[in-house]
């Protein structure tokens, strides 16, 4: 029995500042809305340094320390998997600067979710900032409806 598959390795990290969360405004490409930053895990690149370097690309912040907390992740139409690790962190530094995959800016934690927010944002913030579960799988059969696990 073949144990291999075809994967799609991303993440997502939500720094926080106190009550405040740093988010990222997309537009276009499919997705207009809210959702914490992140990118692709590169060839060979670790987990954590992808993360890292993401945050740096999309917000101009380097971030220390991030810390696991789940995954998101969905088959594809082509079998393929995606992955979306879900890091926190409250540790970083530097200026806070927008790229071209959107505005990103300081938000109340508590205000997210009255905002047009994106891609299970509300599932996202009850797993990074409530630890409520960790997984978040999307089961394609069923219309792409959250399924906890």
């Amino acid at each position: 029995m073949e144990r291999r598959e075809q994967v799609i390795l991303t993440n997502i990290c939500m720094i926080y500042d106190g009550s405040k969360v740093l988010v990222e405004e997309k537009v276009g490409k499919g997705a207009d809305g809210i959702i914490f930053p992140g990118g692709h895990v590169e060839e060979h690149e670790p987990i954590v340094d992808s993360v890292i370097r993401e945050m740096k690309e999309e917000t101009g912040l380097t971030i220390e320390n991030p810390l696991l907390c789940g995954v998101k992740e969905w088959i594809n139409e082509d079998g393929s998997r995606y992955v979306v690790f879900l890091f926190k962190t409250d540790r970083f530094s530097g200026e806070l600067v927008s790229s071209s995959e959107g505005k990103v800016f300081w938000m109340e934690k508590s205000e997210v979710l009255k905002s047009n927010w994106i891609w299970h944002m509300d599932y996202l913030l009850r797993i990074m900032a409530d630890g409520e579960f960790t997984e978040l799988y999307l089961d394609s059969a069923d219309d792409w409806k959250p399924v906890l696990k």
